[in-house]
């Protein structure tokens, strides 16, 4: 580790196999954890390369546990966290809210890193049991469509650096790395803090056939805050889009705070679900839904990917699902 961090401090580049090298060491317990947080450091200093990434990648798929969901051909929606912004946990709602439209949906999420909580803070706030085992993922997809994977579980790197990412309390290139790795969606709609991030995204994700969208709030979101314009790529397409051209009105950064504990969060999320959030709460998620559907089911326009998440959420099917979810996982 001493010779990869002098090549990286003397601005080098991983080669792809050195960098899949690199992971399958930590998870092996080759590096003690201030060789690790220098890594770490190192990526917050400069971009990370393209094959940089995708040997990072090939490393944790080829460690992964296996899923074997892809029948249910699901959608999975993710940010990368890291922005800075803790806001509540949209990209969770917004799952749900799929859900309830209708649509499979597989959420690979992990306890905040970056912000007082991820998703997986909100579904033990909740009483939810993670859990890795293919027919109770497979019967929660069954009978709410939607299945819930904590990130540790199904792979042994993140859980061996979770507690030097959460003492660092920045964001790492794990934060990159954890949407790239779960192996299981059809589909994804993964919200990026950069446009460089976004470009680097589009590109991997081109290579690897998945159907995709990389959204980017151009005020620094990692999903769609509506606070400012933000772009959207998809396989074929790139597109700047406002949110009053969708029928939003903007919103302020305040409207999308998260709380200060996973309590507060947890209690946000209610509101959502429940249809007693404020507005820009609602439409927040409701414009992340829509762009999920729309990945789903391209030849629909975003009109009616709109109306069919805010019927999701309007008529309580969102809240059912969840609330099954929870009686089925807890």
């Amino acid at each position: 580790m001493k010779e990869i961090l002098y090549k990286l401090f003397e601005h080098q580049y991983l080669g792809r196999k050195e960098a899949r090298e690199i992971l399958q060491g930590i998870t092996q317990g080759k590096y003690n954890d201030a060789q690790i947080a220098s890594l770490i450091t190192v990526f917050l200093m400069r971009s990370i390369s393209v094959e940089e990434l995708i040997g990072f990648r090939e490393a944790l798929l080829e460690m992964r546990i296996p899923v074997d969901l892809n029948e249910f051909e699901p959608i999975d929606i993710v940010g990368t966290g890291g922005d800075g912004k803790n806001t509540f946990n949209v990209s969770t709602c917004a799952c749900f809210v799929v859900a309830g439209a209708g649509y499979p949906v597989v959420k690979h999420g992990n306890y905040g890193a970056t912000s007082v909580s991820g998703a997986s803070n909100v579904m033990e706030q909740h009483g939810v049991k993670f859990t890795a085992d293919n027919d109770s993922l497979r019967r929660s997809l069954e009978r709410c469509n939607i299945a819930y994977l904590h990130a540790p579980l199904f792979n042994r790197a993140l859980k061996a650096v979770a507690p030097i990412r959460k003492a660092l309390g920045v964001r790492t290139f794990f934060n990159m790395l954890g949407p790239l790795t779960t192996g299981v969606p059809t589909y994804q709609l993964l919200g990026v803090y950069n446009l460089p991030l976004l470009r680097l995204y589009n590109y991997t994700y081109q290579e690897s056939g998945t159907q995709f969208a990389v959204v980017h709030s151009l005020d620094g979101y990692d999903e769609i805050s509506l606070t400012s314009d933000f772009k959207v790529a998809m396989p074929d397409s790139e597109k700047l889009y406002s949110p009053e051209e969708l029928g939003f009105a903007r919103c302020r950064e305040a409207d999308l705070y998260g709380g200060d504990t996973p309590e507060e969060a947890a209690a946000i999320f209610d509101r959502v679900l429940q249809g007693t959030a404020t507005p820009a709460q609602s439409n927040c998620v409701i414009a992340n839904a829509a762009f999920a559907i729309r990945v789903m089911r391209p030849e629909k326009s975003i009109d009616t990917c709109i109306a069919e998440a805010r019927e999701s959420l309007a008529a309580g099917k969102a809240l059912h699902t969840f609330e099954k979810f929870v009686e089925l996982n807890s």
